[in-house]
């Protein structure tokens, strides 16, 4: 990606992108915060971006007192199934913990229960998604070590994005995630089958009722949300379709190289200029491979997440406007209705309070939200910005030292 460049704000609403257009979204200031020139040097300019970036991450390092690790993943095999399982190591200064030092192993299923018990004590909360359960290209692929990868450092990011949660930290269900051996038993408890399907139930007919007026300031946020996954979606396609014209780029590339070695063999007196671009295209290749793996592995991974996370405040909406609607319908009844008065008020009074919380709860996990992001979004951007510097440095320099040695 080329004509990436570092955001200077994220903040308001990003700009229109169009699948087929070029790439230049983000802004492009000319000066510093403090008002001083920009660098000359595109390395420094990344540079000035990556401590700014260092600091701030190491601020948040300080602060923090659960730190996981999601690794060694084991395959295991059964009568009925073949699924992959984690190892989860928890490290922690908290009180609340009996121990300082957890071990565990959980399978994907046990994220998503984690993940689901989370939304249902929290529906306002917005809790970082967890990856598909399948991959695009189909099941057949679901256990090759690329994949197993990706989805562990996802895992990875998943409990370490709850574990700085000022509010999903202190879970109940985290804590058990975590901690127990076994989550057969805690796995049980909870909502049932029918609950579950009553709250579904109630939820699409809130939706389908509809909102009488969505406050203003979640008017805005609905407006953003769709904007912003809008967005990433462009941005994921686009960067997954260069990454594969890349690829392309690199297995063409590949083929010149012993094409120039035969030509040499074959040209006493260009055998030596012809040596030098077989040595060129190869070191060429090599830095291309090198770029193409720190899209697949950084920035495409990142994008997608970040895909998901659009789809996790969507949903976090529909939650939070199911709750106004059921308000609504229920104070609705309670002014047209004579009898039963008493009841019917507790429970418009009980719903006034839930819709006060779910707003409250939603503003102030936005705002941390769109701080998570950006921080997310820019340190990805900044590394992508450097790798392509010294991406086109690294080739330059390697058509300088051919074109050297062919004069020579």
């Amino acid at each position: 990606m080329s004509g990436l460049t570092v955001p200077a704000d994220f903040s308001g609403h990003m700009l229109d992108l169009d699948e087929d257009e070029d790439l230049e979204v983000f802004s492009k200031n000319t000066s510093l915060a403090d008002g001083s020139p920009m660098p000359n040097s595109p390395s420094s300019l990344v540079n000035q971006y990556r401590l700014e970036d260092d600091d701030e991450g190491q601020k948040d390092a300080n602060t923090k007192d659960i730190f996981i690790t999601v690794d060694n993943p084991e395959s295991q095999v059964t009568a009925i199934e073949t699924f992959i399982m984690y190892r989860v190591v928890t490290r922690t200064t908290r009180s609340e913990f009996d121990s300082s030092e957890y071990e565990v192993r959980r399978r994907y299923q046990d994220f998503l229960w984690l993940r689901s018990r989370l939304e249902d004590n929290h529906p306002t909360l917005i809790v970082h998604p967890l990856p598909e359960k399948f991959v695009m290209k189909g099941m057949v692929e679901r256990f090759n070590e690329d994949f197993i990868e990706t989805r562990r450092k996802a895992l990875h990011r998943f409990l370490n994005k709850i574990s700085e949660h000022p509010i999903l930290s202190y879970s109940q269900h985290f804590k058990v995630f975590l901690t127990a051996q076994d989550l057969a038993s805690h796995k049980k408890q909870g909502p049932g089958f029918l609950s579950r399907m009553g709250e579904t139930v109630r939820a699409v007919a809130n939706s389908v009722r509809g909102l009488r007026s969505r406050p203003e300031e979640f008017a805005v946020m609905q407006e953003y949300v769709e904007d912003f996954s809008n967005k990433m979606c462009s941005m994921d396609k686009v960067t997954q379709r260069i990454v594969k014209e890349q690829r392309e780029y690199l297995e063409e590339l590949k083929q010149y190289s012993p094409t120039y070695a035969q030509w040499a063999d074959l040209e006493e007196e260009l055998a030596d200029p012809l040596k030098g671009v077989v040595s060129c295209v190869v070191q060429c290749s090599k830095e291309s491979e090198e770029q193409i793996h720190h899209l697949s592995e950084v920035l495409v991974p990142a994008l997608h997440e970040y895909v998901l996370c659009a789809e996790t405040l969507k949903a976090v909406m529909r939650r939070r406007d199911n709750i106004q609607a059921e308000f609504e319908a229920k104070n609705e009844a309670l002014l047209s209705r004579k009898v039963d008065q008493e009841a019917l008020q507790e429970e418009v009074d009980g719903l006034a309070d839930r819709m006060e919380q779910a707003n409250n709860t939603l503003k102030g996990d936005w705002s941390r939200w769109q701080h998570s992001m950006r921080t997310d979004l820019r340190s990805v951007f900044i590394s992508t910005a450097e790798k392509n510097v010294e991406y086109y440095e690294k080739v330059r320099q390697r058509e300088i030292s051919a074109s050297d040695n062919q004069c020579d």
